[in-house]
């Protein structure tokens, strides 16, 4: 029987400041709603007719009392707002500890280790921007072949290098000795290769870039899926964030075009159980860690423009759910990730169009995808799947 969810997360657009976002100097963000007031209002018709604009006030976009999705916003539980965490979260699990960030730069223990593993000395190790520092030492590298090693506020072990001086599989496997060497109390959530190409004073990352995350410390709701004979059918940096654990199938996108285009691949060929679990990365990476907020608005409006195709080719068993991992506010001071809300909005030819209030955890979706298919899970989260459930609802009364 073809019934699938879709998660789709669009990678940090966020709706407002958590409580403890004073902890982590982001008190007053808002992604969504600071980049509507500052661009004058935004216009999302079919994100609005959704019920995006129930969820907070949105400049541009209206409270509407017929909108077509339950709706609501999710608290993160855990400690940190990363890309890791924020997705482990989506799929069940709580982070207690956030993963180390490093302010000053690695360990020299940790830098000696990787040079010698790879016959090559570092050049960087600092906290940078990846687009300033293929400027700063680009020609240093060049020169060199030694690798740019860099992080972020964010829990990253980033190396870069140029396509034409340094093959990019060996740059894989670069970061795959990196990723080993990163264990406890080291254990970066993710080493990124960062492949850049063209010449001195014109340097450009090409899209080529590889996510190696640490492994889940336990089981996600991917893993009882394919233990339940679920596929879990992925798209973009996904497959990358769970180290390719519980996946059946993955789809490499470079864009969030392309991550549209491999979730409506997946909703015209794939007629079993499935989870499609898709991520819409040019929010965080083109626009909001590089503080542009009219591109963000503009990719924003793409996304909506975008979504009725995606609509239409829903089941009628089929459930849509899009979300968020953590805000990048790019009207916030910095070009770091924000601690904030994220939004829920679930739609479905079968789900009831009610409010579903403030989350106390993205684990929810983790446990109403669970109840979804049938499945035992034993994971945090408390479903929502009853609520929005018109069979259920009308069984009741």
């Amino acid at each position: 029987m073809k019934k699938r969810f879709i998660l789709l997360v669009l990678d940090s657009v966020g709706v407002g400041a958590l409580p403890d976002a004073a902890a982590y100097g982001d008190q007053g963000s808002n992604t969504l709603g600071n980049i509507a007031r500052h661009i004058g209002g935004i216009s999302l018709p079919n994100l609005e007719t959704l019920g995006l604009g129930n969820i907070i006030d949105i400049q541009g976009v209206i409270r509407r009392k017929d909108h077509r999705a339950a709706f609501g916003k999710m608290a993160e539980k855990s400690a940190g707002k990363d890309t890791t965490t924020g997705h482990w979260e989506l799929a069940g699990l709580i982070v207690e500890e956030p993963f180390p960030t490093y302010p000053n730069g690695f360990p020299e223990s940790i830098i000696k280790a990787f040079e010698e593993r790879i016959d090559r000395k570092v050049i960087g190790n600092k906290v940078a921007s990846g687009t300033v520092i293929i400027q700063e030492l680009g020609d240093l590298h060049v020169e060199t072949g030694d690798p740019i090693v860099y992080t972020s506020a964010d829990s990253v072990f980033q190396i870069a290098a140029h396509e034409e001086v340094v093959d990019v599989e060996l740059l894989y496997q670069w970061c795959r000795i990196a990723r080993k060497l990163l264990v406890s109390p080291h254990n970066v959530g993710r080493v990124i290769a960062r492949p850049f190409i063209g010449t001195s004073g014109n340097y450009q990352r090409t899209n080529r870039r590889r996510d190696f995350s640490i492994e889940p410390f336990a089981k996600t709701i991917l893993d009882f899926l394919i233990k339940n004979n679920i596929q879990v059918n992925t798209v973009g940096k996904i497959a990358d964030i769970f180290a390719n654990r519980g996946i059946t199938n993955s789809l490499a996108a470079h864009n969030n075009l392309e991550t549209l285009d491999g979730v409506l691949y997946y909703l015209k060929t794939v007629g079993e159980p499935s989870l499609i679990f898709a991520n819409c990365v040019d929010f965080d990476m083109l626009w909001g860690h590089r503080n542009d907020v009219e591109g963000y608005a503009a990719g924003l409006m793409a996304l909506d423009a975008q979504l009725p195709e995606l609509i239409d080719a829903l089941g009628s068993d089929d459930i849509l759910c899009i979300t968020a991992d953590h805000g990048c506010d790019p009207t916030f001071p910095g070009t770091d990730h924000t601690r904030e809300y994220v939004p829920l909005l679930v739609y479905g030819k079968n789900v009831r169009p009610i409010d579903l209030g403030i989350r106390s955890t993205y684990a929810d979706v983790a446990a109403t995808i669970a109840e979804f298919f049938g499945i035992e899970a034993n994971l945090a989260g408390t479903s929502f799947f009853k609520e929005i459930c018109r069979g259920e609802a009308d069984a009741s009364s």
